[in-house]
């Protein structure tokens, strides 16, 4: 009989079959040999057919019944296990290939500036780095994924300097650095009371007003995550939710304009106090609905429309007129600046020395 077995193609053989083999030159059934081992023949079932893996305890059984010592049946069961995993390992590599295309549409090397990803090389190393950012086992399956399907609709819609890729890295940026954020349970009221205050912060600087900022939403309940701008996204926020009692809101310094980041926030609280918290809120154009309303919640939160509606009518916008109203409801007068280029009442560059510049700690 033979005792020595060995196994080097890399076809994954299971020791069952060598086991069907001796069997057979003993003239024994697989019945018999479940009771020569005091085993139900179910259970022996799998072993025959790979499913089961022969562990030392039954080599030593088989050693005993047929006469092959126990060695042989764990080395080659080890031989079957390794040469499954070479297999799979080398079916994994295969399925990492056919992405490698993918890996040019997402911001990668804006991912690792950003210290989200760890620089590799290897093209296959670039997609398992990608899957592991994404949490997901092919990039195939990202557009499916409810959190970043509105950022391949809103593709649709946009742009052509606007890639669903790069949105969506931006989103999933925002999502993991939110999941960092303590928060309280969101508390609506809370955050009505809050807005005079967030208000006031237009007339600090970052570095004054930015942990306060991010404290005092948290307290009612939402992750303020201020992350950098990636190419191809066009986009200055986001809003979200992490379960039922955590918003999730997202801003960008594209520009770094102060007045711009107000404005954005502002609508995005506008959202958050509006809106459903279903689904992902991504800025998208200006025919959308709520879109619209956040805009108009934002422009009366930060100008209260009546005070607005007046200094207008004056049609007087020099510097000083700017800074007195400003001066007089409270806010800075980059906002007032910006307010007054989008209704067209001044030009692009009239008076952009009231406007400042943001400098911005991401974390």
């Amino acid at each position: 009989m033979r005792t020595n077995k060995e196994i080097h193609s890399n076809l994954a053989i299971p020791p069952g079959e060598y086991l069907e083999e001796v069997i057979g030159e003993l003239g024994m059934t697989k019945d018999e040999l479940a009771q020569r081992m005091g085993r139900p023949a179910t259970k022996l079932s799998p072993i025959f057919k790979g499913e089961k893996a022969i562990t030392p305890e039954t080599a030593l059984q088989l050693e005993k019944v047929v006469g092959v010592p126990a060695h042989i049946w764990t080395g080659l069961e080890a031989e079957y296990r390794l040469t499954l995993a070479k297999q799979e390992r080398a079916e994994e590599e295969e399925h990492l290939k056919e992405e490698i295309e993918l890996v040019a549409k997402y911001p990668y090397n804006e991912l690792v500036k950003a210290g989200e990803i760890e620089k590799q090389k290897s093209p296959v190393e670039k997609v398992k780095a990608l899957h592991a950012f994404f949490g997901v086992v092919s990039l195939f399956s990202i557009p499916e994924l409810q959190r970043y399907k509105p950022a391949f609709r809103c593709a649709k819609t946009t742009r052509a300097e606007r890639t669903p890729e790069a949105v969506a890295a931006w989103l999933r940026m925002g999502e993991r650095r939110a999941q960092k954020i303590t928060c309280s349970s969101y508390n609506k009221d809370r955050l009505h009371a809050l807005l005079p205050t967030l208000r006031s912060f237009t007339l600090q600087q970052p570095e004054t007003f930015q942990q306060q900022l991010i404290s005092a939403l948290a307290d009612c309940g939402i992750a303020l995550v201020i992350c950098p701008h990636f190419s191809k996204t066009m986009t200055h926020g986001a809003t979200f939710w992490l379960g039922r009692e955590k918003a999730v809101l997202m801003l960008t310094i594209r520009g770094k304009w102060a007045d711009i980041f107000w404005f954005s926030l502002f609508h995005e609280i506008g959202h958050i106090l509006l809106h459903s918290k279903q689904g992902v809120i991504l800025e998208n154009n200006e025919e959308d609905k709520i879109e619209k309303e956040a805009d108009d919640f934002a422009s009366n939160t930060l100008i209260p429309r009546e005070a607005c509606t007046q200094f207008m009518r004056k049609g007087s916008f020099h510097k000083h007129d700017i800074a007195d109203f400003a001066s007089k409801i409270g806010i800075h007068t980059g906002i007032v600046v910006g307010r007054l280029q989008h209704e067209n009442l001044i030009q692009p560059q009239y008076d952009n020395d009231l406007r400042v510049r943001y400098e911005w700690s991401h974390g």
